[in-house]
């Protein structure tokens, strides 16, 4: 099954050339490729969030496979819905589903399902895959778009990623897909947006969870991002780096109502 960009053209060009463009311009020329189990990235319209992901994804090295955790913002399909056959396509190509990953993942993740659905019109996982199809065009892909569960539950799949990768004879990256606070003061978002980071910085899954819920922090990747790192835990993950922090009032100059964006490396 072949999931045509829903967003191409309105998150990111829609034109090949104008895309590579794009991202190859967000990419930082000084980032030396690091090793890493995880990242956490952002997913806004390039214009407002692109240099964060862009220097975020160039530090890293992509290896062959790459698990995308989305949050869903449509509330569409199952809870964990696991996108398993077929490809993905955006205007610089089509990557394909890593399919026995895939299958791995639905047999260690009991809470998950094969579901399309989900993915329909998300575009929280989309956004990520030009990135990764500008600095490793061969590798595939596996998307999970993740609503509302229990924190126990989001701990559980988190452990059966780990296991599914465990698995594997070269390890898959996972990327995080997530923005943070919504539509408050820079100032504001920024308080906010540090406590939550605090949390992922510390590789603390339950207290990234406990803080957003603590102080209302509009973070719409929480929950993806809680089952990365309790994953990355369980593959031994020992430290994080925050990459980039900034909000859309840096490109807009308003301040007044913001959106914050962080990229993060764990390794």
């Amino acid at each position: 099954m072949l999931r045509p960009a829903v967003v191409a053209g309105q998150f990111y060009p829609g034109q090949k050339e104008n895309l590579f463009k794009t991202v190859e311009s967000l990419m930082s020329a000084a980032a030396s490729e690091q090793p890493a189990i995880a990242l956490m990235s952002p997913h806004a319209g390039y214009i407002y969030s692109g240099g964060v992901a862009g220097r975020t994804f160039s530090g890293v090295k992509i290896p062959d496979e790459v698990i995308i955790l989305g949050p869903n913002h449509h509330g569409r399909g199952h809870r964990a819905a696991v996108y398993t056959d077929g490809a993905w396509e955006t205007p610089l190509g089509q990557t394909q589903i890593s399919s026995v990953l895939a299958r791995r993942i639905l047999e260690e993740c009991p809470m998950a399902a094969e579901d399309s659905v989900a993915h329909r019109f998300e575009h929280s996982l989309e956004v990520q895959l030009p990135f990764l199809q500008f600095l490793a065009p061969h590798a595939s892909i596996v998307p999970v778009c993740i609503s509302r569960m229990p924190l126990e539950m989001l701990l559980q799949l988190g452990d059966g990623l780990a296991r599914a990768i465990s698995s594997c004879a070269s390890a898959p990256l996972i990327v995080a897909s997530s923005d943070m606070t919504h539509y408050e003061s820079g100032e504001i978002a920024r308080k906010k947006d540090f406590l939550a980071l605090e949390k992922v910085l510390a590789l603390d899954p339950k207290g990234l969870y406990d803080v957003v819920q603590e102080h209302k922090i509009s973070m719409c990747g929480v929950l993806p991002t809680v089952v990365m790192l309790q994953a990355a835990l369980a593959l031994g993950a020992e430290k994080a780096e925050l990459i980039a922090y900034s909000n859309s009032g840096d490109v807009t100059g308003d301040q007044s109502e913001v959106v914050g964006y962080a990229g993060v490396r764990v390794f």
